[in-house]
């Protein structure tokens, strides 16, 4: 029976953070501090670098496609970086941040220089009640929604259709096992009448253009994220969440927050923010 209320909500951040490590999962999505009644999580230049960027890029797609590029958007970058500047984004020393600024702004010249697809015109998913993300129930039977953002949905008006744009600001391929294509497959088809008509990922530190990637199987993706939804919903059920290898590189920090060797850094939306202690 669909209930929003009582529904198990999962994403791509969320199910790989299950897959990973159940125990990774528990201390990021559910677990609240005592004091706070927060949730907790860990911020890294590299996160932190990726939230600024992907602030500005994405955010082009508030504006009209011709508008887009009279912006200055380095100085949309200087408003975004203020979010996660000194030790709230995770760095340990002004050198430290000023490395990773100035990999972002490589990465925001280059969009600058190459829009490429932010030209054409996009399509945006619309966000659902009390501004929660765009979500679906991939399930009825067993009350589960998928939610997700998709980064950017280029229109191609030869054919009506539209295409799967995700911005990259790690240095790593995505890995081919990954389920966030199929994620995206899946909220793009569910949540708005035009077809799929292909996918890229955009490689921000590396690449002038956008890397095409084959669109996996939709009836494959519903089974592959449904798998993986309902052993989430399971452990939730049953309250089990145990790392499989007793402590693990995705569990640890976040053990270190509730054991009190980690510092707190400020709030961000509804999260307790930490870092580690060196």
């Amino acid at each position: 029976m669909q209930d929003k209320y009582s529904a198990v909500w999962v994403s791509h951040s969320s199910m790989g953070d299950f897959l990973k490590c159940p125990r990774a999962y528990f201390l990021k999505n559910i677990y609240k501090d005592p004091k706070s009644r927060r949730k907790i999580n860990i911020v890294t230049p590299q996160l932190s670098l990726g939230l600024a960027v992907h602030e500005v890029v994405e955010g082009l797609g508030n504006f009209k496609a011709e508008e887009r590029f009279h912006r200055d958007l380095l100085a949309d970058l200087e408003v975004a970086w203020q979010k996660v500047t000194g030790v709230r984004g995770g760095f340990k020393n002004p050198e430290e941040e000023a490395e990773y600024k100035k990999r972002a702004k490589e990465m925001i010249e280059r969009v600058a220089r190459h829009p490429g697809p932010l030209l054409n015109k996009a399509v945006k998913l619309k966000e659902s009640a009390n501004g929660m993300p765009p979500n679906f129930f991939i399930s009825s039977d067993d009350n589960i929604i998928l939610c997700g953002k998709i980064d950017w949905l280029e229109y191609v008006p030869e054919d009506d259709s539209v295409k799967i744009l995700d911005f990259k600001t790690g240095r790593h391929d995505e890995s081919e096992d990954s389920l966030q294509l199929p994620i995206y497959l899946l909220l793009a088809k569910e949540l708005q009448k035009r077809k799929i008509s292909g996918a890229s990922y955009w490689y921000l530190d590396r690449d002038d253009t956008p890397k095409d990637v084959q669109l996996p199987d939709e009836n494959e993706s519903r089974r592959r994220v449904l798998e993986t939804a309902k052993k989430v919903k399971e452990a939730r059920e049953l309250g089990v969440f145990e790392c499989p290898r007793g402590g693990c590189f995705a569990c640890k920090p976040f053990e270190a927050i509730i054991s009190g060797k980690a510092k707190f850094v400020g709030e961000g939306g509804y999260q307790d923010l930490y870092v580690l202690n060196d």
